[in-house]
């Protein structure tokens, strides 16, 4: 075993092999491990295997980096008529090369844990991994970082493209709100290091005094991601008493008040006649520079609308340029802790009729996220760079791209449907991507079908609006399959 900080002196070194520049042969490893609470690994259990498998899009790098190895490291194997799928996306003359430069290992464990958790209890997989690098540079890509990962990563002597756990607290909901006024960045009002219901009771009130148009509030837990953690409470027409509120907020669920305990905050609910939910994707290089790669519009569903079910690339043309602005002040800030590797910053935005958008900080994201792998498969599919100031991808040809993407395409009906069926609808649609134009539809967690069917695809297109227009066809195409005549489709 090699101790974390020794080994991350290592990681510049195999960051900056992978580059499609480079001459020098390396391994990247993708450790797509969901380090998360017990209840929500519970919560999404029979579905853990498939969200790993949606950083299959990261094969799409052996295209762009000819000097690179791919490992993917999850709970179940790939079925081959998936991978056939993934790499006929390729150009056809680099297809076999990259399929000799992936290299899948299943570590077999069906528990809801985190993949680098079982990984540890697997020595001999590790010892298969350590023999198979071979000495040559190599780092992980992880999910996010807790003590399992860096347990894994001392196992296998592979430095880790992330933040030491030591840090993670600045990613909590209270800490970002400390960091975005270190920033200068704008934020709701509202109150962090929130932990019992007298302090959500104080907060509210506040708020409600201090913004009487108000509509509400937001709870958040401050250790918890994609909404899972929030709870919205809407004001009635006359304000309650403080007794009413108390009251409000003692209903909560015990559950909810119970992980309360461990810190959150409480801030006013953001609204106007237009509303938005954008993001911005970040990378702090193993070198200490902040790089913004991306922002999108999140589309959230669920009974509050807040729970992340998609989004859209790039942000609105309107504000995406202060998006990356204020994302690239966080960024310095959390470079200047040691923050390392990837993370998002997610905002929300409103406007009144003909005014100007206003754009607040809500939270930051220290690990990948669901905008992470449409956004790999942009990147490595349709080669370019994001111009910040534009809110545009452009393509090595000069051209733009847009897409629109969800893991969650879902219809009970689809689970009699193999993976090859939806693939199959998708080409004779003739949706399926297209390395010539650099678009069309690139499915992912297909392996979901089956356990409740789901599957996730993102429309890549020219314009926001072909990519919508393909991502809008999608039910309809899927719905046509032969296997779904006669059950009421």
């Amino acid at each position: 075993m090699i101790p974390f900080n020794e080994l991350q002196d290592r990681l510049a070194t195999a960051w900056q092999a992978n580059h499609p520049d480079s001459m020098t042969e390396h391994v990247v490893v993708a450790l797509p491990s969901f380090s998360l609470g017990e209840s929500t690994l519970a919560h999404y259990a029979s579905r853990i295997p498939a969200l790993e498998h949606r950083y299959l899009n990261a094969v799409f790098l052996l295209d762009a980096i000819p000097k690179s190895e791919f490992v993917f490291l999850s709970t179940t194997a790939p079925e081959p008529e998936i991978l056939d799928y993934y790499f006929s996306l390729l150009r056809e003359d680099r297809r076999d090369s990259a399929r000799r430069r992936f290299r899948n290992f299943t570590v077999p464990d069906a528990s809801p844990r985190p993949l680098a958790e079982k990984l540890l209890h697997h020595p001999g997989i590790i010892a298969d991994l350590r023999q198979h690098f071979a000495g040559r540079p190599v780092f992980i890509e992880p999910w996010n970082v807790t003590a399992h990962e860096v347990a894994a990563a001392e196992q296998l002597h592979a430095p880790i493209n992330g933040t030491s756990p030591d840090l993670w607290p600045l990613g909590f909901k209270s800490a970002g709100r400390k960091i975005f006024v270190k920033a200068g960045v704008p934020m709701p009002y509202g109150h962090e290091d929130i932990s019992t219901p007298a302090e959500a009771t104080s907060a509210i009130l506040d708020i409600r005094a201090k913004r009487p148009a108000c509509k509400g509030v937001v709870i958040k837990h401050d250790n918890s991601g994609a909404g899972d953690g929030n709870i919205v409470m809407r004001f009635a027409d006359k304000a309650e008493s403080p007794q009413q509120v108390r009251a409000q907020v003692d209903a909560l669920p015990a559950w909810y008040l119970a992980d309360l305990l461990a810190g959150g905050i409480v801030e006013e609910l953001v609204s106007g006649r237009s509303f938005s939910s954008p993001s911005a994707q970040l990378d702090v290089t193993p070198l200490g520079e902040v790089r913004i790669l991306a922002t999108h519009e999140q589309i959230l569903g669920g009974a509050d609308g807040q729970v992340y079910m998609g989004c859209k690339f790039p942000a609105h043309p309107d504000y995406a340029a202060d998006l990356a602005r204020h994302s690239v002040k966080i960024g310095e800030q959390l470079a200047g802790h040691g923050v390392v590797g990837r993370f998002s910053v997610d905002f929300v935005t409103a406007r009144e009729i003909a005014g100007e958008w206003q754009v607040y900080a809500l939270e930051i994201n220290l690990r990948k996220g669901g905008t992470t792998h449409p956004f790999g498969a942009l990147r490595n599919l349709v080669p370019g760079s994001y111009d910040a100031a534009a809110g545009k991808w452009v393509a090595a040809d000069g051209t733009n791209r847009a897409y629109c993407s969800t893991d969650n395409m879902v219809d009970d009906a689809w689970q009699v449907l193999s993976p090859s069926a939806v693939i199959r609808q998708f080409r004779e649609a003739g949706l399926q991507f297209d390395a010539q134009t650099g678009t069309g539809v690139v499915l992912h967690m297909l392996s979901c079908l089956a356990i409740d069917g789901r599957f996730g695809l993102t429309a890549i297109g020219t314009t926001p609006v072909e990519a919508d227009v393909m991502f809008a066809r999608a039910n309809d195409i899927v719905n046509a399959a032969p296997e779904l005549r006669g059950k009421g489709r």
